[in-house]
C-alpha cells in the first residue's frame, strides 16, 4: 500500500510510529501498567525523589508520578478519540446532506457552519464549557462543537465535486436510490479524506484538551491528565521542575508523533509530493 511505503520511506516515521503505538498501548492497558493507584494521597511521601517504590518520584500530595502519567495517557487519548469520532460523524452527516441535496438545505447548513467558524476554536470551547460546565464530558462536547464545521465544509466540497460525475448520473438514471449512490460511490472517497483530516488534527485537539484542563476548565482533579498535572506543578516550577517537565514532555511527544504520521497520510495521497521525494 502507498501509505505503508511512504511511512517506511521517511526516517522520521521510524520514531513517530513506535511512539504512537507506545502511547496507544499505554492508554489501553493503563490499569495493568500503572505501578500504583494514581489518586492515592500519601502526604508522608510528598515530593519524594525517584526510588524503587516510585520510579519518577511523587507529587505534592504524595501521588506516584509514573502512574499518573500512564493514566494521563488514557485520559488524554480517550478524550481525543471521542472528540474525533463525534466530529467525523457530525461533519459527515451535515456535509454530505448539504452537498448532495443543495438548495435551501445547503444554504442553511453553511450559514450555521460560518457562525461556528467565525470564532477561534479555543475561545469558543472556553465559552461552551462556561455554559455547559466543567468536566470530561463537557470538554469532549465543547471541542467537538468547535471543530465539526471546518470538516463539514470540506466534506460538502468533496460531495459537490463528485455528485454530477457521469457514473453518479448514470446510477440515477437506472433508478439507484440516493442512499445506495452515497454508500457505493460517494462514501469511500469522502471517508478516506475524513480519516486523513482527523489524523492531522489529533495533535491539535490534544493540545486543546490539555490547555483547557490546565486552565481548570477541563478534566478536574484528582483525575490524572497531563494538563492537570502541569497545573498542579506550577507552584513548584523552581524547586521541583521535573513535575512540569514529565507531563509537558508527554504532550510534546504525543503531539509531535501524531502530526508526523498525519503529514504522512496526507502526503501519501498527493502524487506531486511523492514525485518530489522520489
Amino acid at each position: 500500500m502507498k501509505v505503508i511505503k511512504t511511512i517506511l520511506k521517511r526516517k522520521l516515521n521510524w520514531v513517530a510510529l513506535p511512539l504512537v503505538v507506545l502511547f496507544l498501548i499505554t492508554a489501553t492497558f493503563a490499569p495493568l501498567l500503572a505501578p500504583a493507584d494514581p489518586s492515592t494521597v500519601d502526604l508522608e511521601q510528598k515530593l519524594s525523589p525517584p526510588s524503587h517504590s516510585h520510579l519518577l518520584g511523587t507529587d505534592h500530595l504524595g501521588r506516584d508520578i509514573l502512574s499518573r502519567l500512564i493514566w494521563g495517557a488514557r485520559t488524554s487519548m480517550g478524550s481525543v478519540f471521542l472528540i474525533i469520532n463525534l466530529v467525523m460523524i457530525t461533519s459527515l452527516v451535515v456535509g454530505s446532506i448539504s452537498g448532495y441535496i443543495g438548495g435551501k438545505v445547503d444554504s442553511l447548513f453553511m450559514r450555521i457552519c460560518e457562525i461556528f467558524l467565525t470564532f477561534p476554536t479555543f475561545i469558543l470551547a472556553m465559552f461552551l464549557i462556561g455554559v455547559l460546565g466543567t468536566g470530561m464530558t463537557n470538554v469532549v462536547l465543547a471541542i467537538a462543537l468547535t471543530h465539526w464545521a471546518w470538516y463539514a465544509r470540506i466534506i460538502r466540497s468533496l460531495v459537490l465535486s463528485m455528485k454530477n460525475r457521469e457514473y453518479i448520473l448514470a446510477a440515477r438514471v437506472v433508478g439507484t436510490s440516493h442512499w445506495q449512490i452515497f454508500v457505493k460511490h460517494l462514501a469511500p472517497p469522502v471517508l478516506a479524506q475524513l480519516v486523513i483530516l482527523a489524523t492531522l488534527d489529533i495533535g491539535h485537539m490534544m493540545l486543546h484538551v490539555s490547555g483547557l484542563s490546565f486552565l481548570g476548565l477541563g478534566v478536574q482533579p484528582p483525575m490524572p491528565e497531563w494538563g492537570v498535572m502541569i497545573n498542579d506543578a506550577r507552584q513548584y516550577i523552581w524547586t521541583q521542575p521535573e513535575l512540569i517537565m514529565y507531563p509537558g514532555l508527554m504532550i510534546f511527544l504525543a503531539v509531535l508523533a501524531f502530526n508526523i504520521l498525519g503529514d504522512t497520510f496526507r502526503d501519501s495521497l498527493d502524487p506531486d509530493i511523492l514525485a518530489e521525494e522520489a
